[in-house]
C-alpha cells in the first residue's frame, strides 16, 4: 500500500513537469510577426504576420499575411485553420482571401505548416510542406510575439522594471507612435498611475505589423515629497568703522588744490560803448557832399582802374556790335562810317564787365596797344568811376 502511494505521488509529479501539459496551458492566440525563408532561394524572404484565435477545444483558426521582400505591393492573405499539438500546433491553408500584384507567371504556395513553440522567447518555428505547384516544395517560418513577462502591477511611485518578449521592440507613449520612450525588451521607469504602453517589433516589419498595447497598473498612493526648508539668509556684514575703512587703491587720489601764498590781483579792463573816436592828434577826414557810398561794384572798378574819361560820348541803348556786345569807336573815328573795328568776343560771366584787347592801336598813342573795357549788355550803361 505504501508502495502504491508513492507511485501515485511520482505520477503526479511527472504529469506536472510534462512539457505537453505545460504547452497545453500556454495560449498561442495573438499576433505573431516574422518571415518565411526557403533553402532553395537563400536571398529571398517573405515577411509575414500570423493572427490566431482559439476555437472549440484545441482548435485554432486565423489568417496568414505575406508579402514579397522588397516588393510590398505583391501580397497575399490566406485563411488558416488547425489544432494544438504536444510541441506547438499544426495549421493548414484553407483558401486564399486576397492577393495583390498578381501576374501570369506568379503564384503562391500553400499546404500545411507544423510549428514548434518556445515559451521562454515567445517564438514559433514552422516547417511548411507545400503542394507540388511550380517550384513549391518546402519553406521555413520564424515568428515572434510581444508578451508581458513581468508583473502587470507595480507599486506607485516606486521604480520598477517592465520586461516583455519580442524582437527589436520599440516602446511608445501613444497609439500613433509619435512619442517614443524606449527600445529593447526591458524598460525601467517609475509609475504614479496606471499607464498603457504601445509596443512594436522591428523584425521584418510590414504594413500589417501590429501595435501591441500593454497596461501596467500602479497600486497604492504616492507619498508626497516633503519640501526641504529653505536655508536661512546670511546676515548682512556689519558696517565698517571710520577708523578701519581701507583706502580705495583702485582709483588714484585727487590732487590737492594749489593755493598761492599771496592773492593774485587781476588787471582792471574798462570797456566803453559808443561811437568810434579818431586817433589822438589826427583830425577827422571830411567827406565831400553828394558823394555816394562806395559799394562792391565801384570798389571793383577802382581796383582795376576802370575810370571812364569824362566827356566820352556814350552809345545809344540797344546798339550792339557784331559779337552781340556794346562797343565804342576809337578816338578820331566816325561812329557811323569807317572800316569795321575788330575785337574779341567776351563770354557773359559775373561781374558785369569784361576786358578785351583791341586789335588796332589807339590813335595818338604812339602805336602802343591800349586795353579798353568792353561792357556786357546786361547793364544799360557802364559803371561810373569814383567821384562822378
Amino acid at each position: 500500500m505504501k508502495r502504491s502511494f508513492w507511485y501515485g505521488i511520482g505520477a503526479l509529479l511527472l504529469a506536472g513537469t510534462c512539457p505537453a501539459g505545460h504547452l497545453q496551458a500556454q495560449s498561442l492566440s495573438g499576433v505573431w510577426q516574422g518571415v518565411e525563408t526557403d533553402t532553395g532561394e537563400p536571398d529571398a524572404v517573405w515577411p509575414a504576420v500570423l493572427r490566431l484565435q482559439k476555437s472549440k477545444g484545441t482548435d485554432l483558426f486565423g489568417v496568414l499575411y505575406q508579402e514579397v521582400g522588397g516588393q510590398p505591393h505583391i501580397t497575399v492573405t490566406f485563411q488558416m485553420q488547425g489544432k494544438r499539438t504536444d510541441k506547438g500546433m499544426q495549421l493548414d491553408h484553407i483558401r486564399k482571401l486576397n492577393e495583390t500584384g498578381r501576374t501570369r507567371n506568379s503564384y503562391w504556395c500553400d499546404g500545411s505548416i507544423t510549428f514548434t513553440y518556445d515559451a521562454s522567447q515567445e517564438k514559433l518555428t514552422g516547417h511548411a510542406t507545400y503542394r507540388p505547384v511550380g517550384d513549391c516544395d518546402v519553406g521555413t517560418f520564424t515568428f515572434y510575439r510581444i508578451k508581458l513577462k513581468s508583473p502587470a502591477t507595480v507599486k506607485a511611485g516606486t521604480e520598477s522594471t517592465i520586461r516583455v518578449s519580442g524582437r527589436n521592440v520599440m516602446w511608445y507613449a501613444d497609439a500613433e507612435l509619435k512619442q517614443p520612450l524606449n527600445t529593447g525588451n526591458t524598460y525601467r521607469t517609475r509609475l504614479n498611475k496606471t499607464t498603457t504602453f504601445y509596443l512594436t517589433q522591428g523584425y521584418y516589419p510590414t504594413s500589417q505589423s501590429p501595435v501591441v498595447p500593454i497596461t501596467i497598473q500602479a497600486t497604492g498612493t504616492v507619498a508626497k515629497a516633503t519640501p526641504k526648508p529653505a536655508p536661512p539668509a546670511p546676515a548682512p556684514p556689519p558696517p565698517a568703522r571710520p577708523d578701519t575703512v581701507r583706502p580705495d587703491t583702485a582709483r588714484p587720489a585727487p590732487a590737492p588744490p594749489i593755493i598761492a601764498p599771496t592773492p593774485v590781483v587781476l588787471p582792471t579792463v574798462l570797456f566803453k560803448v559808443g561811437t568810434p573816436e579818431p586817433a589822438a592828434g589826427r583830425p577827422p577826414r571830411p567827406r565831400p557832399a553828394g558823394r555816394r557810398a562806395q559799394g562792391p561794384a565801384r570798389r571793383a572798378h577802382s581796383r582795376f582802374g576802370l575810370h571812364r574819361p569824362r566827356g566820352r560820348a556814350r552809345q545809344k541803348p540797344g546798339a550792339l556790335g557784331a559779337a552781340g556786345h556794346r562797343r565804342e569807336g576809337l578816338p578820331g573815328e566816325s561812329r557811323r562810317g569807317g572800316r569795321p573795328h575788330q575785337h574779341h568776343r567776351v563770354r557773359r560771366q559775373p561781374p558785369a564787365f569784361h576786358f578785351a584787347q583791341c586789335a588796332q592801336p589807339a590813335r595818338g598813342s604812339g602805336g602802343s596797344e591800349v586795353a579798353r573795357p568792353v561792357f556786357s549788355s546786361d547793364s544799360a550803361e557802364p559803371p561810373k568811376p569814383f567821384g562822378m
